[in-house]
């Protein structure tokens, strides 16, 4: 995963394409030619190629079709995990701020007659994170873009795309959990809260059961804020890792729940209606879990999280006007013996091979634990 995850720095010589307008029958006829759509013989279609990498727009063009091609297959992924983060853009790299307030919004004290009436006690912390970039050096050789088959070209995007949606993915399990389970920055028995200094306990070693799962809900809607007031935390959101997949959804459509009655005791009445289905939980399996948590109980440790309009847990930001994986394509170093200049879709100078970047600028940070709860069932 460090392979996705390098930091490009130096951006010189190399162009946006995203900024460039062209025409839908400009991008269309660009893309027409370089997959040979119309099935020209393979020496009309080189010969059509080399006069195209001649011209002035081709260069961008080829760039642009890529750059779409990207940030379709971007789109079309769906990444559920964006509904338990707080998603935010934040203006620039500085270190941005997550301020909260506490106090002011506890049980009024009483005023005795003529009593005077006190100051409340506010209090202010942050949570506190910043931007990074990432990005990755591609190349496409000459000889490909010449050749009719073009399986470079159609092959780039996707993979292209599937790095930065692995990147976001990889960092975002990363901010509630870590090799050796749930991140101890979110969860804890107890976890001091960064920004108003309460203890929090949200960290259990319970398996993934339906009286398990009504424990957890039940203890999260019993956190109280600094001031020991209620907050009512509505768990949201279960996520798990793949190996309990079947489990969550025996347990979130199961309308029944069966009780084994001890030997030797007296019958109990329990009852015998399953309401998990009714608290509109949603699933979500995280396939980088037994990634990045890399301990014995990856494959027993489970998360419920709150509604982020509720109250979040965790935030994932994006640097604003660049939310999307961005495109750039490098000049040419070479020119012509006359001096002028050359087409980037010629190649550099030593291998003729032409080279494009794609970046991708986030950050995330953990916020409130009281909206998160962690089981790790094995957990000593």
């Amino acid at each position: 995963m460090a392979e996705f995850l390098r930091l490009m720095e130096n951006w010189d010589g190399y162009k946006p394409v995203n900024g460039m307008k062209f025409t839908e029958a400009q991008v269309q006829k660009t893309l027409d030619l370089i997959t040979n759509k119309a099935r020209h013989p393979n020496h009309l279609h080189e010969y059509l190629l080399r006069e195209a990498i001649t011209t002035t727009d081709f260069p961008a063009l080829f760039g642009y079709v890529i750059e779409r091609e990207v940030l379709a297959r971007y789109g079309v992924a769906v990444a559920d995990w964006k509904s338990y983060f707080r998603m935010k853009t934040l203006p620039n790299f500085n270190t941005v701020e997550r301020h909260k307030v506490t106090g002011n919004d506890d049980r009024l004290p009483l005023v005795a007659e003529k009593g005077e009436y006190l100051v409340a006690e506010v209090s202010a912390g942050y949570y506190s994170y910043k931007l990074a970039k990432y990005g990755r050096q591609f190349d496409i050789s000459w000889e490909s873009v010449i050749n009719d088959e073009m399986g470079a070209f159609e092959d780039t995007p996707e993979r292209m795309a599937n790095a930065c949606i692995r990147t976001e993915a990889f960092n975002a399990t990363s901010t509630y959990a870590m090799a050796t389970g749930p991140h101890t920055s979110l969860f804890g028995a107890p976890i001091v809260d960064a920004a108003d200094g309460a203890n929090v306990t949200n960290l259990g070693v319970l398996p993934l059961t339906i009286l398990n799962l009504e424990a957890t809900l039940a203890l999260m809607a019993m956190q109280v804020d600094a001031n020991g007031e209620p907050i009512s935390v509505m768990g949201k959101h279960l996520v798990v890792p793949p190996a309990l997949e079947d489990t969550a959804r025996q347990i979130l459509t199961s309308t029944m729940k069966m009780w084994v009655e001890s030997a030797g005791g007296a019958a109990t009445p329990y009852p015998m209606t399953n309401v998990l289905p009714q608290k509109g939980l949603q699933l979500h399996v995280d396939p980088y879990l037994p990634v990045v948590d890399t301990s014995g109980n990856a494959n027993t440790t489970w998360y419920v999280f709150g509604d982020p309009a509720q109250g979040a847990a965790m935030e994932f930001g994006y640097l604003r006007g660049h939310e999307t994986p961005e495109i750039c394509m490098k000049n040419s170093d070479k020119v012509s013996v006359g001096g002028g200049m050359i087409s980037p879709m010629e190649g550099d100078f030593v291998s003729d091979n032409i080279f494009y970047r794609v970046r991708l600028v986030k950050g995330s940070v953990q916020l409130d634990p009281r909206f998160a709860y962690s089981q790790a069932h094995g957990r000593t």
